[in-house]
């Protein structure tokens, strides 16, 4: 994720789809296998799940998640709700994600970018993104998408790392030169989003799997001091869900 973050605020290597720009993320473009046991141990005890659903329940609703990258978070939606829509614009992701959810009714994978869904107007009630494109600054046009496509009611959900908690928050913050988890938090707060805070625990098999998962999102520096600051195969990280509500009328002052 930190090499992720690096390459967005770096704006570099930009392709582009239907028109938008497209920030690459390294770590699963490169190692989409690698990233599926990191998803796998990430959030053990199901803490960022509970909080999403306490916050806006998609029970019997329209869900699209943007960012979908090779489809992880899909199949948890489509337990309940209505209808899935995973966005994704790198097209060896969007292929694996169509894969991974291919008999599973109601849920569909398409081609698209944050700043471009290709969805109509008003047709979803929750808009859920993890670690993907809404990193602070710069992702007005995703929010105004997104707004777009929401129906009256519906919630934008954003899930980032905190980089106000230790360890890995730390780790974040040595790698994303000029990066401020502070002044990122009054960002979307001035833009009307509630924030709630989660700790979670990643948990791992191995410690190869740990170690390399470590290798794929952080620089090699930064990697190697993570990976001797952590004795076992688990890593506290702590994420940040910010939520804010499409309104249902007209807003009288």
């Amino acid at each position: 994720m930190a090499k992720a973050w690096l390459s967005t605020r770096a704006a570099r290597a930009r392709t582009r789809l239907a028109g938008a720009h497209v920030l690459p993320s390294p770590n699963i473009w490169r190692w989409p296998e690698l990233y599926e046991i990191e998803n796998r141990a990430q959030d053990s005890a199901g803490r960022l799940w509970r909080a999403l659903r306490e916050e806006c329940d998609w029970t019997g609703l329209d869900v699209v998640d943007v960012g979908c990258g090779d489809g992880f978070h899909l199949t948890t939606f489509a337990d309940d709700a209505a209808s899935v829509t995973g966005i994704e614009p790198h097209p060896p992701l969007a292929t694996r994600a169509s894969g991974r959810v291919r008999g599973l009714g109601a849920v569909r994978v398409l081609a698209g970018t944050a700043q471009r869904l290709p969805l109509p107007d008003t047709s979803v009630d929750l808009v859920h993104a993890r670690t993907a494109y809404f990193f602070g600054p710069g992702c007005e046009p995703g929010m105004l998408e997104a707004d777009r496509v929401l129906r009256p009611g519906g919630a934008l959900a954003i899930v980032d790392l905190d980089g106000t908690r230790p360890p890995y928050g730390s780790w974040l913050c040595a790698d994303v030169a000029g990066y401020d988890p502070f002044a990122v938090e009054q960002f979307f707060a001035v833009k009307g989003f509630s924030c709630r805070k989660v700790d979670t625990l990643w948990r791992f098999g191995s410690r190869s799997e740990l170690e390399a998962v470590l290798r794929i999102e952080f620089s090699a520096a930064t990697a190697e001091r993570a990976i001797a600051a952590t004795p076992g195969l688990e890593i506290p990280v702590g994420y940040r869900l910010h939520v804010r509500r499409k309104p249902t009328g007209l807003i009288v002052s």
